[in-house]
């Protein structure tokens, strides 16, 4: 079992982000960055996939800057078998990164190409879905778990109301999102290992992206609370308030 698992660097969850002086982007002193979180459970995926098939390799491959390296030797640590770095300056545009992705992965023999389900840096649920497309290959998102066949994969997919299953054929694009594929920690002897795998560099440039970003803005601070009053007797003020000022009902 052969599987790549696209993986993106994004600023930690919990850090404070801080808009940099041209306000079109995030200042990055002082934040830490760690593996997008659901491309973490992608990697988990992989991990599993190739466990249970008792032999075949996990590579890692992202888009990004120099300081990417640090991600790829956490997921490395993880267990990934290897990792390769398409070195350029990253942008918010979707196409663009699927089109560098596709262009490493044609002619693959990699089973299964894994990405999770978004970015936490930029939310946009794209770059999956376009690099099977480019690639001409099935996809399948939302992806609880799933298991591999006989030349197919069989995925589950939480829906409202029940599960749906879907079967595809190998080789296939799948973006996981959070299910059973909670993420290992990595080991102090993974940590170690992890410096002695290996980690291909190749410098890759974007064609001319049609996406600007114009500017960002942080969200509105959220107003101050109101106490109605305490017990039952509250509760015909809370829905006058909730109907006429809230409109939530």
């Amino acid at each position: 079992m052969n599987v790549i698992v696209c993986i993106k660097r994004v600023p930690d969850t919990e850090t404070r982000i801080r808009l940099d002086e041209s306000g079109t982007g995030i200042d990055h002193a002082g934040v830490k960055f760690i593996i997008s979180p659901y491309d973490e459970f992608a990697l988990e995926a992989g991990l599993r996939a190739k466990e249970g098939a008792g032999s075949g390799e996990v590579a890692l491959l992202t888009v990004g800057e120099d300081s990417a390296q640090e991600t790829l030797r956490g997921g490395l640590a993880m267990g990934a078998d290897r990792a390769t770095l398409l070195r350029a300056d990253t942008v918010m545009d979707g196409l663009g990164t699927a089109k560098v992705l596709a262009a490493e992965l044609e002619g693959s023999p990699a089973d299964l190409v894994l990405f999770g389900v978004k970015a936490a840096g930029s939310d946009q649920q794209q770059v999956g879905p376009m690099v099977a497309t480019l690639l001409d290959r099935p996809c399948v998102t939302g992806v609880a778990s799933f298991e591999v066949g006989d030349g197919v994969v069989v995925c589950q997919r939480d829906v409202e109301g029940g599960v749906e299953v879907v079967e595809a054929d190998l080789p296939a694009v799948l973006t996981i999102t959070k299910g059973e594929y909670e993420p290992r920690y990595a080991s102090l002897k993974g940590i170690m290992a992890a410096k002695r795998k290996p980690l291909d560099q190749k410098d890759v440039s974007f064609e001319p992206s049609g996406i600007r970003v114009e500017g960002l803005t942080e969200p509105p601070a959220r107003t101050a609370g109101r106490i109605v009053g305490e017990g039952p007797d509250a509760v015909p003020e809370l829905v006058r308030l909730l109907r006429e000022d809230a409109n939530a009902l």
